[in-house]
């Protein structure tokens, strides 16, 4: 174990849990910066083109949000 990893097997879960969100926040800030895989380009060409085809298909996000909270 580095001395990293010693210093995280102290912390509270609460400070893990802060730590984490701290890490998110920076990555997200930094989003622009992430690189987009080729299958995930893909992968989102194929969706926009389903979704031409059959817009009435889709969901909106609010709907979308609630299925997922129904589960």
């Amino acid at each position: 174990m580095n001395a990293f990893e010693v210093h995280l097997s102290k912390l509270g879960l609460a400070e893990k849990l802060q730590l984490v969100q701290q890490l998110w926040d920076d990555i997200a800030s930094n989003a622009e910066e992430l690189p987009v895989l080729e299958w995930q380009k893909q992968e989102l060409a194929r969706r926009k083109t389903a979704y031409l085809k059959h817009p009435r298909t889709g969901s909106s996000w609010e709907q979308a949000k609630a299925r997922i909270r129904n589960r």
